[in-house]
């Protein structure tokens, strides 16, 4: 699967890796629901530093379709509510 980091890049990630990243991405929409700012930046940060550990960035002019995008590390709850579907930032 491709991956678009906003502001960054896009990535290769392997299907077998969205068992850890959807266990990151349960606990972010957690947070954002019960409104703790703090546990979201620091489990946002844990999830974009995840992808970047696990996937194999792609050549910055490669253009290829990003089937999932994630927010930047700056992102805010606001922001993030916004790209949210009902199975948080990533499905499944």
């Amino acid at each position: 699967m491709i991956v678009r980091i906003m502001g960054e890049g896009q990535v290769k990630l392997d299907d077998s890796h969205f068992i850890e990243l959807n266990k990151l991405d349960d606990e972010l929409l957690a947070e954002m629901e019960s409104g703790d700012e703090e546990g979201f930046h620091r489990t946002l940060g844990a999830l974009l530093a995840a992808v970047r550990r696990l996937g194999t960035p792609l050549p910055d002019d490669a253009l290829e379709p990003s089937e999932l995008i994630l927010p930047s590390g700056d992102a805010t709850l606001d922001e993030v509510r916004e790209m949210l579907s009902d199975d948080g930032l990533i499905p499944g």
